[in-house]
């Protein structure tokens, strides 16, 4: 048995106290430095693809360039982020800012309103003499004074393999858009009107 003496010498020395602190401190500064680098490279990736947006949709809105050129452009501006990255382009057009996510916009309404009724007139950008109310845009970037929604999704792996200890997926998914009216470059093409008899 211990005497008193060396049982309070025992309590009292402090040797390896650092070390046990130090055990118990370093997992939770790990842990914290793979979130602060994944949520700072998610940061950079967001940038850069916003950057690449911006650009494709400042030369899809001047015109003289093909879709397949511009396309051309933002997947090479996007390759650095790996062979296992994706990049999704998706560009559609419409004659107003209104347009947009609406349907076949209705140009005149008689009651009841928000419905098809005799007399009603829209914008048949489908050109089949209906309304269609699920339209979402023409492909495309659409001709001159067109409003063009240009849409990029990057999805990337994540650099380091620890994105499960947060609950993260292994990928990442950035989906960012704009919309701009295309310059006057060429003479306007108006969408047909049709109206329901």
């Amino acid at each position: 048995m211990m005497s008193a003496a060396r049982l309070h010498t025992f309590a009292r020395d402090a040797r390896g106290a650092t070390l046990v602190e130090f055990a118990f401190v370093v997992p939770v500064l790990c842990v914290l430095f793979v979130g602060v680098l994944e949520l700072g490279y998610r940061a950079y990736a967001a940038a850069v693809v916003q950057g690449a947006l911006l650009e494709a949709a400042r030369m899809a809105t001047v015109g003289g360039m093909t879709q397949a050129q511009i396309d051309t452009r933002v997947r090479a501006r996007l390759g650095h982020f790996g062979r296992r990255s994706t990049v999704q382009i998706d560009s559609r057009n419409y004659q107003e800012y209104s347009d947009i996510r609406s349907g076949e916009p209705l140009i005149t309404d008689t009651a009841p309103l928000n419905q098809v009724n005799s007399g009603d007139c829209w914008r048949d950008y489908v050109v089949n003499g209906s309304h269609d109310t699920s339209f979402a845009g023409r492909a495309g970037l659409g001709g001159a004074e067109d409003v063009v929604r240009y849409e990029i999704t990057l999805t990337y792996s994540r650099i380091l393999p620890a994105a499960n200890l947060f609950g993260w997926s292994d990928n990442e998914t950035i989906r960012m858009n704009t919309m701009l009216r295309n310059q006057p470059f060429a003479g306007r093409t108006m969408v047909p009107i049709a109206c329901m008899p």
